[in-house]
């Protein structure tokens, strides 16, 4: 027998490595297990060596590595069906069928849980109930005295914080919020004392601002005094800052600016479009078509004398 193939000391019963008629689970012809395999076998367990036959029984059933594996690691002497057990019992906790009820089953149902509370919303939209208004709160009794007293002035206040007006549109806007006048008149009385509301002070601005910047005319500018509640004594007095030469110089202002937009336009046409824009701030027919005669000459262009208003006869 080669050196090679004697047994090593203290295992003579083994094959000699290499030996023929060695099975596939590593052991000679006399079933004696390998050198390697014996090695193996003797490796412990929790202390406890284990012996040959159970690496035996599991290399003659063929089991493959992960089962003897198994069967290492169980410690009911099982054998290789112990190994597969194993593996069963750590998928049934894990991805098995078993896993799927127990892990991501659990997960799913909880999620269920949550989808059957949202199952109860019907899906109605709920109505929000109305804010109530300052009627409503003073009919019920909220709002009364004292506090309805200081909630109307600071309503006020705020009115007049955002643009000048006069004491008829406050009282109007008030009034349809829902404040009652026996409340809004002793305030606006005493923001007059103080100046905070100011019917001329206002009107003679509304007057300046128009005129100057709108070019509009005193009839004009009258009719809007009317509709923002100033009296006509007040009006009066508002619109003596124009005059009439005032009213022609605004006049003939807007003429030109018009007439140099429309350059290139017949006549007639330039005569009815500027006559138009002036009826609609204020200023008569006749003053309207003297300033286009007047700065359709200073252009150079002539106008038919023979005809009533410079040929514009059908006004």
């Amino acid at each position: 027998m080669p050196e090679w193939a004697r047994p090593l000391p203290g295992e003579e019963g083994d094959a000699p490595v290499g030996a023929s008629g060695a099975g596939a689970g590593g052991r000679g012809a006399e079933g004696s297990p390998s050198p390697a395999r014996s090695a193996r076998s003797r490796r412990t367990d929790g202390g406890r060596p284990v012996g040959d036959e159970g690496a035996s029984a599991a290399s003659g059933s063929g089991a493959s590595r992960l089962g003897a594996g198994g069967s290492s690691r169980s410690r009911d002497g099982n054998g290789g069906s112990s190994g597969r057990g194993g593996f069963g019992q750590r998928s049934s906790s894990g991805f098995g069928s078993s896993g799927l009820s127990g892990g991501f089953g659990s997960t799913s149902s909880q999620r269920s849980t949550g989808g059957g509370r949202r199952k109860d919303y019907s899906g109605e939209r709920k109505e929000r109930k109305p804010r109530p208004t300052v009627g409503d709160r003073i009919e019920s009794g909220a709002l009364a005295g004292a506090e309805l007293t200081e909630h109307a002035r600071e309503a006020i206040l705020r009115t007049l914080t955002a643009a000048p007006k006069s004491r008829r549109q406050l009282m109007d806007a008030m009034t349809r919020k829902g404040y009652p006048p026996e409340v809004l008149e002793p305030i606006l009385e005493r923001f007059e004392e103080v100046g905070l509301v100011d019917d001329a002070e206002y009107a003679g601005m509304i007057v300046r601002t128009r005129h100057n910047e709108r070019g509009l005319s005193r009839r004009a500018i009258a009719q809007e005094l009317r509709r923002k509640g100033i009296d006509d004594d007040t009006a009066t007095g508002a619109l003596d800052q124009v005059d009439e030469d005032d009213e022609a110089d605004a006049a003939r202002d807007l003429v030109r600016r018009r007439l140099a937009r429309t350059t290139g336009l017949d006549r007639d046409v330039r005569t009815r479009r500027i006559v138009g824009m002036l009826a609609r701030k204020g200023y008569s027919p006749s003053l309207a078509l003297g300033l286009i005669r007047e700065e359709l000459a200073r252009e150079g262009e002539s106008s038919d004398e023979d005809e009533p208003f410079g040929g514009f006869d059908d006004l």
